[in-house]
């Protein structure tokens, strides 16, 4: 008693409170991981003292204001009745806000199983879609008032020892003895801690069990760009580049003035093709949910009727873990570079883009999206880049039959896109059109009137995605511009990007197709690809010749045999069944996948470590110096 009977003593007794609930949310995570995580002994011993060590970290940051004042206050002010109320409410709403964060944790684990990242923080700006999608997917309100009745009674238990700290006496210099170390723990922290001391394992999991979430958090907020250069293994940059030419356009002449470019001319002789396009951003459509991919549940036979009729590609793969990676990949053809993607990022203007091309060729660019276009800037980058937008807010009352917290229904953004398909082909202009859905994203509801399967929520997801995309195919194929129009579906990533591994690739299996019967014979591309090649592979289809800073493949012409793939810190190259990852403080790691896709340390590869870098740094040095734009 006489410990907590100190000035600090109220602090301590938080603390104990802290370390306490967030072990119990540790343990929770490891169960609901499961045997993901395999917990031997040794292992489990480093997660719970590199937890409690990061748990401290995140308990001194977030005291260091109480700290604070509990040095600067003197007794008489510390002894004020309002005070002690106000400390003891404070102490209340502190638990609750720890509980909150434990629940927060546990549905964002659930969702993409880690702890806070980057998407955290993202989602934090957009208010709207987060507490929309809280109100519509959880019982939100019984959940506060459980979190309010189980703050109420820590504080009722521990109520005694926190307030005796404030019978307590104490001199100036005995204030600041304790006081210093609350406060240098932060500063040594934000000069000696980072994350990647969290990293014990080879076991994604693991790793995320290590870790503090609120830690996380601020750290993801604090670090939202990352500098290649600073933070990556690098070379000599001409070497860097020499090796991205020979990579990315083999045998080809670059018009760069210098070594330190990627830019050259692509020609197709002949005349160039006016054809419409259509490119379909499916949400988290992994490739394990489509039959023509090798499932089994039988939720998509929409999606494999038109890919026996198209030209389906069975390797490809997502460069991200988030929308907006996709589009970043699909419209400006460039590598996931560490940190935000480029959507998102300041100075995102006037890049070189898939838009550009085709707005110089008179076409209607266009960014169709079931949602508000502001979510994760996408709005500002699509404008400034080449398309207009048209977003959710443009849908009159009459064109919307449902819609949830992230936007209208599948089947409404489609009968929109059709509209403005008839308002260019009417008006005499090609259009590329840039679809976005939302419908296959929690809380996975849907039209009344459209009788969804029985199942759980993800499955009902990708049934409702595959019918809305029946309908919008059948709806298209009436109308005139269909017959000359390439019809591109992707997905923006996978529904789940978590597994043992750090940057598991068998989670960033995703479809293409590219269905036009009268423009492009149905066939398979066993080829190993990924978003950066959809647009050299679209303008290749419509015979385009352009000056390129793309670095995608036109898939029908050459065979890339790689997939460029990220995670915000962690970026690689998979090929030949080994993937090369590159991560901060200048590391890397080779590891070998097999064909179940489970992944294992290999030994270093260093032309296989080389072409990535070559890959990364280029892309990142054009970036930092303002040159990926059009010439």
């Amino acid at each position: 008693m006489r410990f907590f009977g100190s000035r600090f003593g109220g602090l301590y007794v938080f603390g104990l409170v802290f370390l306490a609930i967030s072990l119990v949310l540790r343990v929770a995570l490891a169960v609901r991981a499961g045997p993901e995580v395999g917990l031997g002994l040794p292992v489990l011993a480093q997660v719970i003292f590199v937890g409690l060590l990061f748990d401290l970290v995140a308990y001194f940051y977030f005291v260091s204001p109480a700290a604070l004042f509990l040095v600067l206050a003197p007794d008489r002010v510390l002894r004020w009745r309002i005070n002690r109320y106000v400390s003891l409410f404070l102490y209340g709403a502190a638990i609750a806000v720890l509980l909150f964060n434990d629940v927060a944790e546990w549905l964002f684990w659930d969702e993409f199983e880690s702890r806070y990242n980057f998407v955290a923080v993202d989602y934090l700006v957009y208010t709207q879609e987060l507490v929309g999608n809280a109100f519509e997917s959880y019982p939100v309100v019984p959940v506060l008032v459980g979190i309010g009745v189980v703050a109420v009674a820590i504080v009722l238990l521990t109520r005694k020892w926190f307030m005796a700290s404030f019978e307590s006496t104490s001199s100036l210099v005995g204030r600041l003895k304790v006081g210093a170390v609350y406060l240098a723990v932060p500063l040594l922290s934000l000069l000696a801690v980072d994350q990647s001391m969290f990293r014990i394992s080879e076991n994604h999991y693991t790793n995320e069990l290590a870790k503090n979430g609120l830690y996380t958090f601020f750290a993801a907020l604090w670090h939202n760009e990352i500098d290649y250069e600073d933070f990556y293994v690098t070379e000599d940059d001409e070497a860097a580049f020499s090796r991205a030419r020979e990579l990315v356009a083999p045998g080809e002449r670059f018009t760069d003035d210098g070594p330190l470019g990627i830019t050259r001319d692509v020609v197709h002789p002949g005349e160039e093709k006016r054809s419409n396009v259509i490119i379909l951003v499916v949400e988290s459509l992994s490739a394990e949910f489509v039959g023509a991919l090798g499932s089994k549940d039988g939720l998509t036979p929409n999606l494999d009727r038109l890919a026996d009729e198209g030209l389906l590609f069975r390797n490809f793969y997502a460069t991200g873990t988030r929308t907006d990676r996709g589009l970043e990949a699909i419209t400006l053809s460039i590598p996931p570079t560490p940190g935000r993607s480029l959507v998102k990022r300041p100075d995102n203007a006037n890049l070189f883009s898939i838009g550009q091309i085709f707005g110089r060729r008179g076409y209607d660019a266009k960014f169709i999206y079931s949602g508000y276009s502001t979510f994760d800037n996408m709005q500002t980058f699509f404008e400034d880049n080449g398309f207009r937008t048209v977003d959710g807010a443009d849908f009159p009352k009459d064109e919307i039959t449902f819609s949830n917290a992230w936007g209208v229904c599948d089947q409404d953004l489609y009968r929109r896109a059709v509209k403005e398909c008839d308002e260019s082909s009417a008006a005499g202009r090609p259009f590329c059109f840039i679809l976005l859905t939302t419908s296959n994203h929690r809380p996975f509801t849907f039209p009344p009137q459209v009788k969804v399967p029985p199942g759980r929520g993800r499955f009902q997801g990708v049934w409702y995605t595959d019918y809305a995309i029946g309908e919008f195919v059948a709806a298209a194929r009436a109308r005139p511009w269909f017959d000359n129009t390439l019809l591109v579906i992707v997905a923006d990533h996978c529904a789940s990007s978590a597994g043992k591994a750090e940057v598991p690739v068998a989670k960033y299996h995703i479809p293409l197709l590219i269905y036009a019967p009268k423009l492009v014979k149905p066939g398979r591309v066993d080829s190993v690809a990924s978003q950066i090649d959809i647009a050299p592979t679209v303008l290749g289809l419509l015979n385009f010749s352009y000056r390129s800073k793309f670095f995608g493949a036109d898939l029908l012409r050459q065979d890339p045999a790689r997939a460029l793939v990220g995670n915000y810190e962690k970026i690689g190259l998979y090929r030949d069944g080994k993937l090369a990852l590159l991560w901060p403080r200048r590391k890397s790691q080779v590891y070998e996948v097999s064909p179940d896709g489970r992944q294992r340390q290999a030994p270093m590869d260093n032309r296989l470590l080389a072409d990535t870098m070559a890959y990364y740094q280029s892309a990142a040095y054009l970036v930092r110096h303002g040159l990926y734009r059009p010439e």
